[in-house]
């Protein structure tokens, strides 16, 4: 997957550099297209930025500016993610959710959100009152006062998805190199020279999915930038899973101007995920946690759920989603540079990946024309949602490793076997839910270590596999 030496020789159509969610299902676009793909990401396995941390949810896209790039996105994704999960045996969990009025401010402003909601093209939002809500949600606190019902939303492996997007494109013929960062690039007029970490590729076209660090490529490769990142953190708390029974919906609040607030929602995994919260910082690497912050997630979830007191806290994450000094998608061509930039997609990302990349070849076609694949071959994700058979549940599994996750040592070699494997414990967690369960690790740890060695570009100390 990521040899130690490029090929001068070879001259891709596109390079894509970042291979988060949106860059995984841009190769994928212009694969299928027809195009001649190079993706390239500087993390060790792919979704190692901001991609890695999120709340998992495909949303129908009814709370988005109206009218906006980003909703035209979302909704195009979401359609798409519905027409090919089955091919892909990636998993659709259907929730609904439901933005519940805690007070009288949030009260009046419900049918704000339901007007908007329909004018979205999400015809099916309506409003309920509080009778209807606690017959929907008996375990949520009984000062709830109404909600908007949005029944259309889902909850998917945030992980998977774009794993089959770029096991497809490679099916096709795309070409994956990770641990190799772009360090600077020339465009002579005809072609982009990138010199990377392990080498120089030649390709017509860049396309910049670089997320955290989009605008430093820009400037690094353009001399300017046209957007700037400011990274936001979302801190995360996730609850056992005998919380996710407390739960049908996906329990949103109503929003402000600066952020969407703290959602409650089961996870495919079957856990109870809160968060994330919106806190603005300069560093775009680490991502910390405040036990201060934490407990107050938890107090906030309490409070809706009050079933969750003392309930285990199987983990705690963080994130940063790459918000830009615009509340908008900053996506855009700088003509005659052969360039497309992919910036700002902040928490939307998931759901409007597979539609960012649909509009991102129509900018792209306008001048370069391919001849689409005709057969397309589809990869079989191994499903991890709880919802649906596991491998532990069918007969030669092996041996049970990670008992908190039901994780078989057939899954953990399978996934070293397969066309993209992962090159660091964060790639295998995602891959498997090894070492992600109540004991984080600590049981399995030595075990999993034990399997991947030798197989992992970062390798695992006996002991130390609770490590992200």
């Amino acid at each position: 997957m990521s040899p130690s030496f490029a090929h001068p020789t070879d001259i891709y159509d596109v390079a894509i550099i970042g291979a988060g969610v949106v860059g995984c299902a841009m190769a994928r676009r212009f694969t299928l297209e027809g195009a001649r793909v190079l993706l390239l990401e500087k993390g060790t396995d792919i979704l190692s930025g901001a991609s890695k941390g999120n709340s998992a949810i495909l949303h129908t896209g009814f709370d988005a500016p109206t009218g906006s790039l980003e909703l035209a996105c979302m909704k195009a994704g979401y359609q798409e993610y519905l027409e090919i999960h089955g091919h892909m045996n990636l998993p659709l969990l259907k929730t609904g959710a439901m933005v519940v009025a805690w007070s009288d401010d949030d009260l009046a402003k419900l049918d704000g959100i339901l007007q908007q909601a329909h004018e979205n093209g999400v015809a099916d939002a309506h409003l309920i009152g509080p009778k209807q809500l606690q017959h929907a949600e008996p375990h949520l606190a009984h000062g709830a006062l109404g909600a908007v019902a949005v029944p259309g939303e889902y909850l998917i492996d945030p992980w998977s998805a774009p794993l089959g997007y770029l096991q497809q494109a490679m099916a096709h013929g795309a070409r994956v190199h990770t641990a190799t960062e772009v360090e600077a690039g020339h465009f002579d007029g005809q072609a982009w020279q990138l010199c990377t970490s392990r080498g120089s590729f030649t390709a017509n076209t860049v396309i910049n999915c670089a997320g955290l660090f989009g605008d430093h490529l820009e400037h690094r490769l353009l001399g300017d930038s046209t957007f700037s990142i400011h990274p936001r953190k979302g801190q995360f708390v996730v609850f056992d899973k005998a919380a996710s029974a407390l739960l049908g919906n996906i329990i949103l609040p109503v929003p402000n101007e600066r952020t969407k607030g703290i959602v409650i929602t089961r996870t495919v995994f079957g856990n109870l995920l809160v968060g994330p919260t919106a806190e603005e910082q300069d560093d775009r690497v680490h991502a910390g946690l405040t036990p201060a912050i934490l407990n107050q997630l938890i107090d906030a979830a309490v409070a809706r759920i009050p079933a969750l007191e003392g309930m285990p806290v199987t983990a705690t994450y963080a994130a940063l989603r790459p918000a830009s000094e615009k509340k908008e998608y900053r996506i855009h061509e700088v003509a005659g540079q052969q360039w497309i930039t992919v910036g700002g997609i902040r928490s939307t990302g998931l759901t409007a990946a597979l539609g960012i990349a649909r509009h991102v070849f129509e900018l792209y076609r306008q001048r370069v024309q391919h001849a689409p694949v005709t057969h397309l071959s589809w990869p079989h994700l191994p499903n991890l949602a709880e919802h649906l058979p596991r491998d532990y549940q069918q007969a030669g599994f092996g041996e049970i490793v990670c008992h908190c996750e039901w994780v078989t040592s057939r899954e953990i070699q399978a996934t070293f076997a397969s066309p993209l494997p992962p090159g660091d414990l964060g790639g295998l967690k995602r891959r498997t839910r090894a070492c992600m369960g109540r004991c984080q690790g600590f049981y399995c740890g030595a075990r999993v270590a034990e399997l991947s060695a030798g197989h992992l570009a970062l390798p695992l100390a006996t002991g130390a596999a609770h490590e992200d």
